[in-house]
């Protein structure tokens, strides 16, 4: 079973930036999608961006644009999530997901370990 806590939400303006963290224990991350989901406000969860470990593989919703990139520490067991630009629709509680095995890596429905989540709060 994989922890994961993330961190680094908060309250930002129109235009600015936030990187957020998923640092991850309780097993290897070998072979493993670490992606990032984030939940508006009456809306469903929808899929954000995720890599490999292994960093060979990325993917990201065309929502993206640039805008946001996520990156890995292996030696911290950290992954994170960049986000520049920033827009009041943004504005979510964001969370980080790892999945293990078969995983195309946009289907949360794969991921079985989840963070609590962080919010990030973006203002017009």
């Amino acid at each position: 079973q994989v922890q994961l806590i993330e961190s680094g939400g908060g309250l930002v303006q129109a235009g600015g930036s936030l990187r957020l963290s998923c640092a991850a224990s309780g097993h290897t991350l070998t072979g493993y999608w670490m992606g990032w989901f984030r939940q508006a406000p009456g809306k469903e969860r929808e899929f954000v961006l995720a890599v490999t470990w292994s960093g060979g593989r990325e993917i990201h919703a065309d929502f993206v644009k640039g805008r946001f990139s996520i990156s890995r520490d292996l030696a911290k067991n950290t992954v994170y999530l960049q986000m520049n630009s920033l827009k009041p629709e943004d504005t979510a509680v964001y969370y980080c997901a790892a999945c293990g095995g078969y995983c195309r890596g946009d289907d949360e429905y794969e991921y079985t370990n989840w963070g609590q989540g962080t919010q990030v709060t973006v203002s017009s």
